[in-house]
């Protein structure tokens, strides 16, 4: 039987697609660290759980298809708590971000369309592209810069007649690059100049380290109507499997495009939005916490890839990711020779082969991303097993 051309051209998810060979080790009684998807262990507020054991209706009716009111006004609050000013009428709840990503192509872009994105990116806007049948157009960055952008130039040189939107996450996955306010106002004035949307993904917001400043696209007043922020409350509260993200634009007749999409899958589960409720009710004090948590992740395992020989990396600024060009031909091959041929103690290691997070053929082939979401005491477990692997990896192949 013939499948149809888009999902044959969908590629695989390089977070997700060696999880066999992790299971099949699992298997064999190793312990696997996994620094390939961030998945944070960081422990869920209670107060999530607290209101759902409260939900006591007697029928669980379909919420309204832009969500919950109270979900809604909630954001409205934490957006103010940040300086962003947003009307409910200009918020829709998603099933998660990658809800709210896919919606914003399908609103913006026909078949054909290019969308420009930085890249590296993260690795489902290429999935969420072949769905809707969007190209990327890829403006790479590179470690050496710390992975901000090229010039205004460089960037203007990338659009076509087909581009619609430029798509990135600030603060960036898989990078951790926190982009500067002046590259925050180039892009804004580039998509005035071309008439471009901007699909900003800002899911990490509050996780950004060493004083840098987080500057939202949302601030740009004057290409407000052409902003669509992409939010999700999976790694800002530690709530990946609740499935709950928002899409907020000042151009209320963009909203009401994107309303019918809304419509026609009805609605986003209620229990989980009454969870979510709460958890944009947090304090300043819990993101404060939760990021010095993560910087500390963060410190301990860019210290142990500086000290691997022959690895090379920038230390990210923001989110919870590490791109790191190791000493090997194929870093796919490292990965999965670590999870089926390696372990220290009956432990490995798994991360994410990092050509996947790339539109350019052969960029990031010898380069893994490496998500530090596990405790402190696991993280050095993990890079202690991760440098005794490349030893074993590297002696073998010469």
């Amino acid at each position: 039987m013939k499948f149809s051309k888009r999902i044959e051209a969908m590629q695989s998810s390089p977070v997700r697609k060696l999880v066999p060979y992790a299971q099949a080790a699992k298997a064999q009684g190793k312990k696997v660290y996994h620094l390939n998807i961030g998945q944070p262990d960081v422990k869920t507020p209670a107060v999530f759980f607290d209101a759902v054991r409260k939900f006591d209706a007697e029928v669980l009716e379909y919420a309204l298809s832009q969500g919950i009111p109270e979900l809604i006004d909630a954001i409205v609050d934490y957006y103010k708590e940040n300086d962003l000013n947003y009307d409910k009428e200009e918020i829709l709840i998603t099933n998660g971000g990658s809800e709210a990503l896919m919606f914003a192509m399908l609103a913006v872009c026909d078949p054909g369309d290019q969308i420009l994105v930085p890249e590296p990116f993260y690795t489902n806007y290429n999935g969420f592209g072949s769905t809707v049948d969007v190209s990327l157009t890829p403006v790479t960055t590179k470690a050496e810069n710390g992975f901000h952008l090229p010039s205004k130039e460089e960037v203007l040189a990338a659009i076509t007649p087909r581009t619609k939107a430029i798509l990135l996450s600030n603060p960036g996955n898989p990078t951790g690059v926190v982009y500067t306010k002046e590259e925050v106002r180039m892009l804004a004035d580039i998509a005035i100049e071309k008439d471009l949307f901007i699909i900003s993904d800002e899911v990490y917001r509050e996780f950004v380290y060493d004083g840098e400043v987080h500057t939202s696209f949302a601030s740009m007043e004057d290409a407000a109507d052409r902003v669509i922020l992409i939010e999700s409350i999976s790694k800002r509260f530690s709530a990946c499997g609740a499935r709950i993200g928002s899409l907020a634009c000042k151009n209320k007749p963009l909203i009401a495009q994107i309303m019918k999409l809304c419509q026609g899958r009805l609605c986003v589960p209620t229990i989980e939005q009454i969870g979510a409720v709460e958890l944009y009710k947090m304090p300043k004090s819990y993101y404060d916490e939760v990021c010095a948590e993560y910087r500390g992740r963060r410190d301990i395992v860019y210290k142990a890839l500086q000290e691997m020989p022959g690895v090379v990396c920038e230390k990210p600024k923001g989110a919870l990711y590490v791109v790191a060009k190791l000493p090997v031909e194929d870093a796919e091959d490292f990965i999965i020779w670590m999870l089926k041929e390696f372990d220290l103690n009956g432990e490995t290691v798994m991360m994410a082969p990092a050509e996947g997070f790339y539109a350019t053929s052969g960029l990031g082939k010898n380069e893994a991303r490496i998500a530090y979401v596990l405790n402190a005491a696991e993280l050095e477990k993990a890079m202690n097993c991760l440098k005794e692997g490349l030893k074993a990896y590297t002696a073998l192949k010469k």
